[in-house]
């Protein structure tokens, strides 16, 4: 269709041109005659191309195989741009958890500066966050007035997401990489809603409970559930602590079964004093919960899966060791010890 076409447009120029030639009245019926032949083969080639833009219409092998190849495309670009069902589509909102008390030493992050927090302060975005002291602490009530998060000393806390799902559940995630934190939490009316404490050995999620986490130098996760029930992953694998229970997730490794807490900060130890190469030493060893952190003169202590750590020590003439001992509820006891 599209040679003919082009046929009819060389024969009606043509036919112009020696239209040109003749008197006024040829001229007049050659162009009224041009223009007609010049209409139908506009018409022909506008039916070409319409054929090509609708192939159903009079479809050829070639039209056929380029809407095969165009619903292809838009099939599989469609896989992957459509959100399935067991995907949650979130949305970002003003969303923030603000600080509603403060004790001690406490520092505002956000990006690369920080500042001495005050009360009515916001975090609001990812990497927001707080850093306590020793001996200090901080309160943060979450936007949606669901409940609280308390910091403990000597922990870093950063947001890391804060969103709202096209059904309304809100998301809020926090990453704690050393410290201790405590939440309650009231039950979510939202089946979508969570909140989740991301550590280095794993996560810790919660739909409405009171619940603490430790973590330890190394990355090791403490959990102890007082009431309702959290969800503890790590290596694609998940296991419920529920109320009155406490497990522990070391990282690397899936969490720990949950086991019975008391939580109390009980300290158990053994003092012995060595001497090697002539050297006098003393070595403390104690014992507490796998969950329970440690600070010994206000530092965090490593202690293994079990519970245990050793430290060593010069043998002076008098040595004083002040030994604190804190569950992930917050029960805390302090030892003062006179090693010699």
């Amino acid at each position: 269709m599209l040679q003919k076409a082009d046929g009819w447009f060389s024969l009606l120029q043509q036919l112009w041109q020696q239209s040109v030639k003749q008197s006024a009245i040829k001229h007049l019926v050659l162009k009224q005659l041009v223009l007609k032949r010049l209409r139908s083969a506009k018409r022909a080639k506008a039916q070409t191309m319409l054929l090509t833009k609708h192939p159903t219409r009079h479809p050829t092998k070639l039209h056929i195989a380029w809407f095969a190849l165009a619903l292809m495309a838009t099939l599989l670009f469609a896989s992957f741009t459509a959100p399935t069902a067991a995907e949650t589509v979130t949305v970002r909102v003003n969303r923030w958890l603000a600080i509603r008390q403060l004790s001690g030493d406490v520092t505002y992050l956000r990006g690369a500066t920080s500042r001495r927090a005050r009360v009515g302060d916001r975090l609001q975005r990812v990497g927001d966050g707080l850093s306590t002291g020793m001996e200090s602490s901080a309160s943060l009530e979450v936007d949606t007035r669901i409940g609280t998060v308390e910091v403990g000393e000597s922990t870093k806390l950063q947001v890391q997401s804060l969103e709202v799902t096209e059904t309304d559940g809100h998301i809020t995630r926090l990453r704690v990489d050393q410290g201790r934190v405590r939440l309650q939490i009231r039950q979510f009316t939202n089946p979508d809603s969570r909140l989740e404490i991301e550590t280095p050995a794993g996560i810790s999620g919660v739909r409405g409970t009171e619940f603490g986490v430790n973590v330890f130098p190394d990355g090791k996760m403490g959990v102890a559930t007082l009431e309702g029930s959290v969800l503890t992953s790590a290596q694609a694998q998940d296991v419920e602590v529920p109320a009155g229970f406490q497990n522990i997730t070391i990282p690397g490794e899936p969490p720990s079964l949950p086991v019975p807490f008391t939580n109390e900060p009980r300290l158990d130890y053994q003092i012995e004093r060595i001497i090697r190469r002539g050297i006098r030493r003393i070595q403390f060893t104690g014992q507490v919960d796998p969950t329970s952190s440690v600070l010994i003169q206000g530092q965090p202590q490593l202690i293994d899966r079990d519970g245990r750590f050793n430290l060593f020590f010069p043998a002076p003439s008098r040595l004083r060791l002040t030994v604190t001992v804190i569950t992930p509820l917050g029960q805390e006891q302090t030892y003062e010890l006179q090693l010699i």
